[in-house]
């Protein structure tokens, strides 16, 4: 990580919330005691949506030696927008939807090739998790060739909400996944579509197979487990494409 991206103390910190810079998350130390400082950052991250989580002190040593005075700060790189005015947003304009959620994508460099993907593309938006996602950071933004500075990303808490919220708009919500039995080639996506692409650890949740609309996968033919989750993002956006594509 780049120590740019990086923000620590509690004073630094507090006059950045203040000054509505764009922070991205605060993570502070588990066992802190409580002052009234600290008080305010909770209260000003809580009125800004800035996620706060409680870590180990070894944690916020391994991200900075220096005195971080058990809280440090990620900057933010993007400016998140809301699914639900970017669904009404297209629909107003009259475009087709094209979402992509990512379910726990953890790597800083396949988010930032996924993102170029997906802004050269034209998705709509991507979604992601509020935890348990990649860093919206230098890196990611450097990796998508920029195309995190064009592409609307929406941060959701969570994304099992999301997609039923998106069900009741009008989308149908396909998971990529090596359990389905069909293609994406079988699934209709000149229609209003969400795509849901999972961790290469372990795939897509079981909370959001269980509630998506179809599920399809990619025909593999070599000896390899899988594709890069970017390489699969690709193929499975592409696809959507070429149906809604008129040549």
């Amino acid at each position: 990580m780049d120590k740019k991206d990086l923000l620590f103390g509690v004073q630094a910190i507090l006059e950045s919330l203040k000054a509505e810079q764009n922070i991205d998350k605060i993570y502070i130390q588990r066992d802190l005691g409580k002052s009234s400082r600290l008080g305010e950052i909770l209260e000003l991250a809580i009125a800004r949506q800035v996620p706060v989580m409680r870590v180990p002190t070894e944690k916020l040593d391994r991200l900075t030696p220096k005195n971080h005075q058990g809280v440090v700060a990620f900057r933010g790189f993007v400016d998140y927008a809301s699914v639900d005015n970017v669904i009404a947003t297209a629909f107003e304009a009259g475009k087709i939807p094209l979402i992509l959620i990512l379910d726990r994508i953890t790597d800083v460099r396949n988010f930032g090739a996924i993102c170029r993907t997906a802004e050269v593309a034209g998705v709509t938006a991507v979604v992601i998790p509020e935890r348990g996602g990649a860093q919206v950071n230098g890196e990611a933004v450097k990796t998508s060739s920029g195309g995190l500075n064009f592409l609307p990303v929406c941060r959701e808490a969570n994304l099992v909400q999301v997609i039923k919220n998106l069900q009741a708009s009008g989308l149908r919500v396909i998971a990529c996944t090596e359990k389905a039995s069909g293609y994406f080639y079988d699934q209709d996506m000149s229609l209003p579509t969400a795509i849901v692409m999972g961790s290469e650890e372990d795939g897509i949740a079981s909370d959001i197979i269980r509630i998506c609309d179809g599920l399809a996968r990619i025909p593999q033919f070599g000896e390899v487990e899988s594709l890069n989750v970017s390489v699969a993002s690709g193929i499975a956006i592409y696809e959507a494409i070429r149906q809604r594509a008129e040549f």
